[in-house]
């Protein structure tokens, strides 16, 4: 019973007391409440289920058999002798050992849901029998399985970010400050693999009651953390490598110098171990956060389900054991057995049920769409209207953020341009077309503005850049984009071991698989029917990645296995083979991506020539001859005729290429070529580069002279920021070969790349669009720290000039451009903002009165009911206000709190494809009431200032379905007043004029606006906080 209590404990996170944060604060919250459910509800109802066996429990009758045989050999009588002696040992013999059944459910109990769960999370081992497993296989020709395929894979950096725990009533907090990442398949080096370390002055901060400890994720060198030691030669030498232990003990011992003495005793707590029994709590707690970074994170689809399906199995196969039937000899035995197993059955659903609602509530919220937190325009000044012009030149923030990113502050003026001076000057931005106006730099009201003036602003929109996991920027992307992506190019993880990417011991393929298949399952269905994706990988990961891909794109959307020469020189201290090449994988979305070309090269037209000067222009000739002899062919066997000598020509001993039609057609076609002379033995066919195809067929092996090599994509990044600030990207030149595929066909161009990386696939568009003349756009998706440091800054500097040397922008075009920046909550930031809401008196009266009911709630509605109120989970009473609809983010490491932009993130969900976003309007306006009591706006709405009278925005666009119009707008204590300055501010701007209204309008709040509704007019009104809620937790997912 022990046993299976410490389990549970684990299972439950109850064994995690003292944390703090994500979902063990909110559980711990619950710790009480889900102890005593364990502990006077579930566990005994194991004994009171054997109930029935107490009049036959062998202890009991054992006991009062010696109390008879005492009290008879007492008597100086025989006990053998004694008639009820015998009765009763003939009892004891037919009776049941209760302690040892209700210890052997127990024991099963441990047994089942011990054999499932490792390292925190539930593995899908589908037993079959001891040490072997089953698959689910439904007759594919290949199966692809892996060890964790029911799961989610989680990966977020922010989880180094987030770790707390209390120590009676104060808390501790580790803070992550600053951590490099090893990122785009790069192998770390040996030895300077990341790791923990407490940071450096100041790494302490003391609250009242909270603790702060800052931490850094970094290489190490072992001089931070070892003292030296004096070798033979008298010399100072370290270890090679740096221990955890080592860093732990180093942070532990640099604490407790520099903490109060008060703060001191709290730290060295007890928290002993058998391994280690002078652990300290803080030496505990050091010991979990550094070690989390190596573990993946794990959510499993189904986790009741499967549980269940496996407990059938377990009682079937180890519990029931049907080999062992022909042992039971009498119907007791068997009815024991078969109690046994109701009880065990009974209670192992009721503990998986609770299990899925823990889990099934995490999945919950990673399947959430997520909330966009920040959204950013770069507006090349060429779109903004000069009307803007002096509140830019005002802005020393934007001039500073010029001087860093393109050095404007070089910049000499003379008698045809103006130079560069402080303040800016209005002539100064009239000469820089191509400089991006940040409007993260300004206020709401200014970028409101601005872009109330971009016409048509989706289309105008080329690139989107989003900082969040690619999981779910994917599915929140999917209603705006879905069929509609042409071409893809990704470049994750190279899955080496030592590159960035997390994995449980021993599931190092699998964790990365289910990573991929996640992802490329939800970028399936945004590509357009024609579309293709193609994707780098090395030999580590290319045949799972082959096999994954046909599964989830189809065998016969296989297109190429492309060999990329990444680097041409051989350098001697690899192992084994030394690596010149990387594979580009290429699927199709389906078979309507029938014709793939690409760009006829100037080299492969000048393979053209007009010798003879035919009208029909340059042409290239192919021999006339079969490779196949007369015997082989003998119906292309005939005589042709020389038509400058006029001999009759025959082939010595093969056939001609060609049928007697098919050749009297070239004939009269004059596309045989003798020579200029005639003199040719046998003659040429003329192909013609005005008849050829656009483009032409593509060849899975490039070449880095076509393609460029790492060291390309470095030199390429070093260009624009002076160093090197990414590891190993890829060349813009491997990117473009790619996409330019697609850009051959007509119709609007859209890459996306959800590995982003550095950036290298949008500045591959942008080199595409300059030279091949396109308007293809791109999206972006990112969730490292670079996004901001490196991304970013890589697009804003190729917008503004293509060419770049030692950071510095050379004489070069630019480009205008309007470019869109989100950043998407992450499941870290979901999970941090979970509030419960506690229980009413009625509420908790009515679960203490009613055993079933208190049951029913702890195991399946608990979690759902309290946190419902959430933030992240959606809080419509913040809809009063939509601007101000408030979360905690974790942003560079830190806890901010930000306003979520509702708008755009309502704009996604809906797939809306903005025409006009509208600047918020204030306005105000008198009321009376009429002779029959009712409420009526006195005479037009008047402009107010902002946090006076009421608010609206109004956003206007199209889904495939219908026209729509958005209206966002703050709402008072007074509904009556809210509607009828709705519904005077619609009529007012004209919205609703038959011959413009939209086909739907969404408005959040109760509303009348119906009542405006014309007898013709065939619009209808949504609220948006349901349809907020609705598409938010749709899901397809499994």
């Amino acid at each position: 019973l022990e046993k299976l209590r410490t389990l549970l404990a684990e299972l439950f996170q109850l064994d995690q007391a003292d944390l703090d944060f994500g979902i063990y604060r909110i559980l711990n919250q619950k710790r009480a409440d889900v102890e005593r459910f364990l502990d006077e509800d579930l566990l005994p109802q194991v004994k009171a289920a054997f109930a029935k066996y107490r009049p036959a429990d062998k202890a009991a009758l054992q006991a009062e058999l010696s109390d008879m045989v005492a009290n008879i050999q007492s008597a100086g009588m025989n006990p053998d002798e004694s008639p009820k002696v015998q009765a009763l040992r003939a009892q004891i013999a037919r009776g049941v050992d209760l302690t040892a059944l209700e210890d052997q459910v127990f024991s099963d109990l441990f047994t089942f849901f011990r054999r499932y769960y490792h390292g925190g999370d539930f593995l899908s081992l589908r037993r079959y029998k001891a040490g072997v497993y089953a698959i689910p296989y439904e007759g594919e020709e290949v199966k692809l399985h892996w060890a964790n395929h029911d799961q989610y894979y989680i990966k977020s950096s922010e989880r180094l970010s987030h770790y707390a725990f209390k120590v009676g009533s104060r808390t501790v907090r580790f803070v992550l400050t600053a951590a490099s990442t090893e990122r785009d398949n790069n192998k770390a080096q040996s030895g300077k693999g990341r790791q923990f370390i407490l940071a450096r002055e100041p790494f302490m901060e003391v609250h009242s009651e909270t603790l702060l400890l800052r931490f850094e994720y970094r290489p190490v060198s072992p001089k931070e953390v070892y003292a030296p030691k004096i070798n033979a030669k008298g010399q100072q030498t370290w270890p090679k490598t740096v221990k955890r232990v080592a860093l732990i003990e180093h942070a532990i011992e640099r604490v407790l110098e520099a903490v109060p003495n008060d703060w001191r005793s709290t730290l060295n707590t007890g928290a002993p171990t058998k391994a280690n029994p002078k652990r300290t709590i803080l030496g505990k707690h050091l010991h979990q956060y550094t070690a989390r970074h190596t573990f993946d994170y794990f959510i499993h689809k189904d986790l009741g389900g499967f549980l269940r399906r496996e407990l059938d199995f377990f009682i079937k196969n180890e519990v029931l054991a049907l080999d062992d039937i022909d042992r039971f000899t009498d119907f007791a035995h068997v009815e024991e057995k078969l109690s046994k197993i109701r009880v065990l059955r009974s209670i192992a659903h009721k503990l998986i049920a609770f299990l899925a609602q823990l889990e099934d509530f995490q999945k919950k919220l990673w399947l959430k769409k997520k909330f966009v937190v920040d959204t950013h325009w770069c507006i090349t000044l060429d779109r903004v209207p000069e009307a803007f012009y002096p509140q830019i030149v005002a802005n020393s923030a934007q001039r500073e953020a010029w001087v860093e990113l393109f050095s404007i502050d070089q910049l000499e003026g003379d008698s045809a341009r103006a130079g560069y001076s402080e303040p800016l000057t209005l002539e100064f931005l009239q000469s820089q077309p191509s400089l991006p106006v940040d409007t993260s730099l300004f206020d709401a009201a200014f970028t409101e503005q601005l872009l109330a003036t971009v016409p048509n602003l989706d289309a105008a929109t080329m690139g989107v850049l989003a900082s969040g996991d690619n999981a779910q920027a994917l599915r929140l992307f999917a209603p705006r984009y879905a069929g509609e992506v042409t071409s893809m190019f990704i470049d994750p993880p190279y899955n080496t071991g030592e590159d960035g990417f997390p994995y449980k011991d021993n599931y190092q393929h699998s964790s990365w698989l289910s990573m991929m298949h996640e992802r490329l399952s939800a970028s399936h269905p945004l590509l357009h029917d024609a579309g293709l994706i193609f994707m780098a990988i090395d030999f580590v990961e290319v045949s799972n990645l082959r096999l994954l891909c046909d599964q989830i794109f189809g065998r016969d959307n296989f297109l190429a296995d492309i060999a990329w020469e990444k680097r041409y020189t051989r350098s001697n201290n690899a192992k084994r083979f030394y690596s010149l090449k990387d594979t580009v994988l290429a699927y199709r979305a389906s078979p309507a991506a029938k014709v793939l070309r690409e760009p006829r090269s100037e080299k492969s037209k000048g393979n053209y020539s007009n010798p003879d000067h035919d009208p029909r222009g340059p042409w290239i000739s192919s021999s006339y001859v079969n490779p196949a002899t007369k015997e082989d062919r003998p119906n292309l066997v005939y005589e042709i005729h020389n038509p400058h000598t006029g001999a009759a020509v025959a082939h010595p001993t093969h056939a001609w290429k060609y049928d007697t039609t098919t050749h009297q057609q070239h004939v009269t076609d004059q596309r045989l070529y003798w020579g200029l002379d005639g003199g040719y033995t046998f003659p040429r066919l003329k192909s013609f580069l005005s008849e050829a195809r656009d483009g032409m067929v593509p060849i899975d092996v490039w070449h880095h002279k076509q393609t460029g090599t790492t060291d390309d994509g470095g030199h390429n990044l070093k260009a624009k920021f002076g160093s090197a600030v990414f590891d190993n990207p890829k060349p813009p030149s491997l990117v473009q070969r790619a996409i330019q595929m697609d850009a051959l066909r007509a119709g609007d161009h859209l890459v996306m790349d959800f590995f982003a990386g550095s950036g290298t696939t949008g500045e591959a568009v942008l080199n595409l669009n300059r030279d091949m003349n396109a308007q293809a756009r791109f999206v972006l998706v990112e969730m490292g720290t670079y996004f901001d440091t490196v991304l970013k800054p890589r697009i804003l500097k190729r917008t503004y000039s293509d060419t770049w040397k030692d950071g510095q922008p050379q004489a070069g075009t630019g480009a205008s451009h309007v470019i869109k920046c989100i950043r998407l909550e992450g499941y870290e930031d979901a999970l941090n903002n979970l509030q419960l809401a506690p229980r009413t008196e009625q509420q908790q009266s009515l679960l203490t009165r009613s055993p079933q009911l208190r049951e029913d709630y702890m195991l399946s509605y608990m979690l759902d009911v309290e946190t419902r109120r959430s933030v992240s989970l959606l809080n419509i009473e913040q809809f009063r206000d939509p601007f101000q609809y408030t979360i905690e983010v974790t942003q560079h490491n830190e806890s901010c709190v930000r306003s979520v932009d509702l708008i755009e993130t309502f704009t996604y969900l809906l797939g809306l494809r903005v025409e006009r976003m509208h600047a918020r309007v204030h306005c105000a306006a008198d009321f009376k009431r009429n002779e029959h009591g009712r409420l009526q706006v006195q005479g037009p709405l008047r402009p107010c200032a902002a946090g006076e009278g009421w608010t609206f925005r109004v956003i206007e666009g199209r889904t495939p379905q219908a026209r729509v119009l958005v209206i966002w707008r703050v709402r008072t204590d007074d509904p009556e007043q809210d509607n009828l300055m709705l519904n005077a501010f619609c009529a007012s701007e004209g919205f609703l004029d038959p011959e413009h209204s939209p086909d739907v309008i969404y408005v959040n709040g109760d509303h009348t606006l119906e009542t405006l509704r014309e007898p013709q007019a065939s619009w209808s009104v949504e609220l948006i906080e349901r349809h907020v809620h609705r598409l938010m937790f749709a899901t397809t997912d499994g």
